[in-house]
């Protein structure tokens, strides 16, 4: 077992640091990650201006929340298998498929709940 030099607080605060500078990464660089941050805004927009329920608020940021958290693990898997293999491989092709089939899980959820959330506010103005 290895002793860390560093305290507790400490090791959680560079655990920060490291998060922070990976949010940072993905921000700048992913065009997926872009692309989710700016519909959240949206649908954050849409939670204002249709006066959504605390319950519906959870539901809407968590699944947005797990959209984000998706691509970023889909965006981690495909850099470590290029990586791993920079030229085409069917089985890294395979792997990077997978992973970007749970970030299309995700946004396939997201939109039903957001269909679920707005659908009927939405049909009330017009009826």
């Amino acid at each position: 077992m290895t002793v860390q030099k560093d305290g507790f607080v400490k090791r959680r605060l560079k655990g920060v640091k490291y998060a922070l500078k990976g949010i940072v990464i993905l921000a700048t660089t992913e065009d997926s990650i872009k692309a989710q941050f700016f519909i959240g805004l949206f649908v954050i927009a849409l939670g204002f201006i249709f006066n959504i329920s605390s319950t519906e608020w959870m539901i809407q940021l968590t699944v947005t929340g797990l959209v984000l958290v998706a691509e970023a693990l889909n965006t981690a898997v495909e850099k470590v298998a290029d990586f791993i293999h920079p030229e085409f491989h069917n089985k890294i092709g395979v792997i990077k498929d997978v992973a970007a089939g749970a970030a299309g899980f995700a946004a396939i959820i997201s939109l039903i709940v957001g269909c679920i959330i707005y659908i009927p506010k939405i049909t009330s103005i017009f009826l």
